[in-house]
């Protein structure tokens, strides 16, 4: 709630005062009176509200309704009904009583004021002035709570600029300032008040480049917006008129909620009394609205597709033919990056996450990119970043950055329900090692820290180190559905497969091939898999990694056997025994492209029974009934040969959730 001063009183002059309206200010009556007395009373103008209170409450009045005992314990607090029209226009008098009913007289002189700063606590998405200021400071979490939103003014509104607009000292265009909240000061006082007193905006120095705000002057010029608090400015004066008047400020974030930043930002105003030159200026009256940075929110595989990016590379252009056509029957729109921009580096999700931010006001789409820097590393600057098209990194030197930190390694999971515990956002995966060792792989620090710092996604850690790339898409994915929770867990299954060849085998499919029809690919006996005894031993090792994940994905998700499919996946494994890792065997088909219910799945290349491939037909009647459509794409040669499959090679941008974050019970 806001703060005013405390009033003490003298007994030999008159007392002058400023009360604002809209809070309470307490009077010093017990500590001003003179030796003997034991009693006072109270009268006020009009406009002035009195207040008296004992704690504890008093059983009676003793001296009668218009005297009350002198007490430590007594308290009493004034409050304005109106501003004054002239400087100490209101009145208060205190008589005191001693035993011989002698009486001593304190008279306080009020001039009563608005000053009132206002942001979209509410969470309207508008910003309703209101005297009720007690919200404005806290900052809650939940539906019907208080508190306002800030957006990082992330995008870049100047087309041929490479800077992002928080970048600017200046706001860019009337655009630009959509971008940011909203903040009203009203003020209404005496004309001449401002000659005794002065208002100053200001931001901790602690905070004071996490946020920059514009002040909207009234001049019609290119500089009529200035910027008052940020970087390097943590307090402005404001020069006010006097009467009645509303300024206009626009508050930008500069940075996200991170390690060191828990995303709370307080902006302060403070009434300051300068009447006496040859004092140091007095604190009147302080106040201040906490907003909170909106966090970066990813969208997983459930979401509607709403754009679809892959690289065009030497020999990809079947599979990008079959993306195309999957995204105009998902109604996708398609974005293709030319291989004088790619630099032939065509693993599109490992470059970039594309998530959001919200406010009530405003929705942004925004690009993670990631600190991998290889041949995209300009692709989300150069044709991502833009009007309304928001940017965010965090990294290291590349000498420092693993196959871990690449965006493969990232997923988020659906909306699920953990016991009593809600995540409406779903929660953020990321792939680890089992331990830390020498040799261990671990997703940089700081890409943890950011992601945990976000609080509506609370990542869980899978283990993801036994994989040669070392991505969680490479055994799982995530897939919508019309019943159960409204989703599916995918996971890759040398056991499910394993039992599909055998059962070929009894049928006497024993000879049919796997890799039919494969350039460059030794072909393989379905009864020469089944008895190659090494291969059996790799998957035996696989399949209890991706069992721990199971258990750990089935306790942090809250999900049971049913909302879980295998899907037949064979690995193998790759260098010296005790520290080798697995890599997909035949076409990882859980590395999938998910547009609602149209899958773009890798072609396994599995054996043919009656014309047909055994692994696509089981994975149809796995998925089919689900209501979803599953399209399998040849991507042999330039992407499961190089370690990666269709969802490696591609990114989708989602629609945002129909949850608001705020709403969150963390």
């Amino acid at each position: 709630m806001a703060q005013g001063a405390v009033i003490c009183l003298d007994l030999e002059r008159p007392t002058h005062a400023v009360c604002v309206l809209g809070t309470e200010t307490r009077v010093d009556v017990f500590s001003s009176a003179p030796k003997g007395c034991t009693s006072f009373s109270i009268t006020a103008s009009p406009e002035v509200v009195v207040n008296v209170s004992h704690v504890p409450p008093l059983k009676k009045n003793p001296t009668g309704p218009s005297k009350w005992p002198l007490d430590p314990r007594l308290e009493v607090t004034i409050e304005m009904k109106a501003s004054s029209s002239s400087t100490g226009d209101q009145k208060v008098w205190i008589s005191y009583y001693g035993l011989k009913s002698q009486s001593t007289r304190a008279l306080l002189y009020l001039t009563g004021v608005e000053i009132s700063l206002h942001a979209d606590i509410n969470r309207t998405g508008k910003v309703k002035p209101t005297r009720a200021m007690n919200h404005q400071k806290a900052w809650t979490w939940g539906p019907r709570k208080y508190g306002a939103i800030l957006l990082v003014n992330c995008d870049k509104e100047k087309a041929k600029s490479s800077t992002m607009d928080f970048e600017y000292e200046e706001v860019q265009d009337s655009k630009d300032l959509k971008d940011m909240s909203l903040m009203i000061l009203n003020t209404q006082t005496p004309k001449d008040f401002f000659t005794k007193y002065r208002l100053v905006l200001h931001v901790a120095k602690s905070e004071m480049d996490k946020v920059r705000v514009f002040y909207a002057k009234r001049a019609k010029s290119p500089s009529k917006y200035m910027a008052v608090l940020g970087p390097q400015q943590p307090s402005h004066t404001l020069k006010l008129p006097g009467g009645q008047h509303s300024a206009t400020f626009y508050v930008e974030g500069l940075a996200f909620p991170d390690v060191n930043f828990p995303g709370l930002i307080s902006l302060g105003i403070s009434l300051l009394d300068t009447s006496n030159l040859e004092m140091p200026e007095l604190l009147v009256f302080q106040d201040s609205v906490t907003f909170r940075v909106a966090p970066w929110i990813m969208t997983p595989n459930t979401q509607p597709p709403k754009e679809v990016y892959v690289c065009r590379i030497f020999e990809n252009e079947d599979f990008l033919e079959s993306v195309t056509a999957l995204a105009k029957k998902a109604k996708c729109k398609l974005t293709i990056c030319p291989e004088e921009e790619n630099k032939n580096d065509q693993w599109m999700q490992d470059e970039i996450e594309i998530g959001y931010i919200q406010a009530p006001h405003k929705t942004l789409p925004v690009v993670f990119d990631s600190p991998r820097n290889r041949g995209l590393k300009d692709f989300p600057l150069k044709r991502l970043l833009g009007p309304d098209f928001g940017y965010v990194t965090r990294g290291s030197k590349a000498n420092l950055i693993t196959g871990l930190d690449s965006f493969g390694n990232l997923e988020v999971s659906p909306p699920v329900t953990v016991g009593e515990k809600e995540y409406p956002l779903g929660r953020i995966l990321i792939g680890s090692s089992s331990y830390p060792s020498q040799d261990s792989r671990e997703m940089h620090q700081a890409l943890q820290d950011f992601l945990v710092a976000q609080q509506v996604q609370a990542p869980v850690k899978l283990y993801s180190d036994w994989l040669d790339v070392g991505h969680v898409d490479e055994f799982l994915s995530f897939v919508p559905a019309k019943d159960g929770k409204g989703f599916r867990l995918l996971l890759a299954s040398p056991r499910a497969c394993y039992k599909l060849f055998q059962e070929l085998e009894k049928e006497g499919h024993g000879d049919a091939l796997l890799f039919e029809g494969v350039k460059r690919k030794n072909q393989q006996k379905v009864e020469n898999i089944l008895s190659n005894k090494k291969l059996r031993e790799h998957n035996s090792y696989v399949e209890r990694c991706i069992n721990w994940n199971r258990e750990v994905l089935k306790r942090e998700l809250g999900l049971e056997e049913c909302d879980i499919i295998d899907i037949p996946q064979l690995y193998k494994l790759r260098g010296n025994q005790a520290t080798a890792k697995a890599d997909a065997f035949f076409p990882n088909m859980v590395n999938m492209l998910v547009l609602g219910k149209y899958l773009g799945i890798p072609k396994p290349f599995g054996p043919i029974i009656n014309g047909r491939c055994c692994l696509e037909e089981k994975v149809r009647s796995l998925l089919e009934p689900l209501g979803l459509h599953c399209t399998f794409i040849d991507d042999f040669t330039p992407y499961h040969m190089l370690h990666g499959e269709v969802h490696c090679g591609t990114n989708v941008r989602r629609q945002p959730f129909s949850f608001k974050w705020w709403n969150m019970v963390l």
